[in-house]
């Protein structure tokens, strides 16, 4: 897939162990504790070393004009495969409500397309009602729910051209 993707108001580009900081600082935003900056140094070194096995990649999310990291949005294995990956995504709480997740998505939905994949997966925990729309407006749709340690997942899949 494509590395470096830009949309109208973001650009993404991969992981450098320079963005641990506020990696670390969206992680901070979640329920399950906050890991810190070394450990997502260690996370970004883990996600390299992957990115060049898979070629995919979770890729950071910056706003253009601003310059400030937002989250990030890509293409992994996860609970999926190499040849039909997730879409994944994550911003920080300031960031919701303004589409940045639906255009980040659509520009690696497309990246997705160009390397002539057939499907993507996404995976969702079921109170996640944001995602839900995010990925619907992409066209995904609902296949079935797993249960697992975090909770209800709900496996979404979308056909590509």
């Amino acid at each position: 897939m494509a590395f470096h993707l830009e949309t109208e108001r973001l650009s993404m580009r991969p992981f450098a162990v320079s963005d641990a900081e506020e990696l670390s600082a969206l992680w901070s935003e979640r329920d399950t504790g906050t890991p810190g900056v070394e450990r997502a140094r260690e996370v970004i070194a883990e996600r390299l070393a992957r990115t060049e096995e898979t070629g995919l990649a979770a890729l950071p999310i910056r706003r253009r004009d601003e310059g400030d990291f937002i989250g990030y949005c890509g293409l992994v294995v996860g609970r999926s495969t190499v040849e039909e990956p997730e879409i994944a995504y994550e911003l920080l709480r300031r960031a919701h409500g303004r589409g940045y997740a639906t255009e980040a998505a659509r520009a690696v939905l497309d990246a997705a397309i160009a390397t002539g994949r057939k499907r993507l997966w996404a995976t969702v925990g079921a109170w996640n009602t944001p995602s839900f729309r995010v990925l619907e407006k992409l066209g995904f749709e609902r296949d079935h729910v797993s249960v697992e340690d975090v909770g209800d997942v709900v496996w979404l899949t979308r056909s590509l051209p």
